[in-house]
């Protein structure tokens, strides 16, 4: 199976979605030598940092591709029109992991996010309105089109079933590691 990864927030580095998505892949690359994985990462000012990544040695089933795309211009192109699908950067995949900022559509590939809360809902007011208004646009496609979405906490699960509406069997709480 191939999988891609979202890790463009890993740009932000020691962010709370930076450490989450950075141990994701971490742990994966750790207890799973049978997948592929491709990391996507889109930054208009930062490089991809494999240095980043604690990896014992070089993994031999990851690849990075990478992207100078503003955020902006990925807010608008997925989550405003919802246009060209991930596979167009990434290649054929089986599954797609979103992380955070963006949710772009695919063609066939199944597509996981994760959910680190819904402050955006719970308390628009306190919260930067161009960052609520780039979420909600976000989460919308969250809610019709993941398969499935990794709660951080069983707060956050009980969050995307009270207000997003989401059903109990398309939400998984992971909870993120201390390090």
């Amino acid at each position: 199976m191939i999988i891609a990864i979202d890790v463009s927030q890993t740009a932000y580095e020691k962010t709370g979605v930076a450490n989450y998505v950075r141990h994701l892949v971490e742990e994966l690359e750790r207890i799973d030598e049978k997948n592929q994985y491709i990391l996507f990462f889109s930054s208009l000012r930062k490089d991809f940092q494999f240095s980043n990544f604690h990896f014992p040695s070089k993994p031999k089933n990851v690849k990075v591709k990478t992207f100078k795309f503003p955020p902006l211009l990925l807010d608008i192109l997925w989550n405003r029109l919802h246009i060209f699908p991930i596979e167009w950067f990434v290649g054929d995949i089986d599954v797609f992991i979103s992380s955070d900022w963006t949710q772009p559509p695919t063609k066939k590939a199944k597509k996981v996010t994760v959910l680190y809360d819904l402050i955006v809902y719970r308390y628009p007011d306190e919260t930067d309105h161009r960052i609520v208004e780039t979420q909600k646009r976000r989460l919308n496609w969250v809610k019709k089109e993941c398969d499935k979405i990794l709660c951080i906490s069983d707060a956050t699960k009980r969050d995307a079933m009270n207000i997003l509406q989401i059903g109990e069997e398309r939400l998984v709480v992971t909870k993120p590691g201390i390090s």
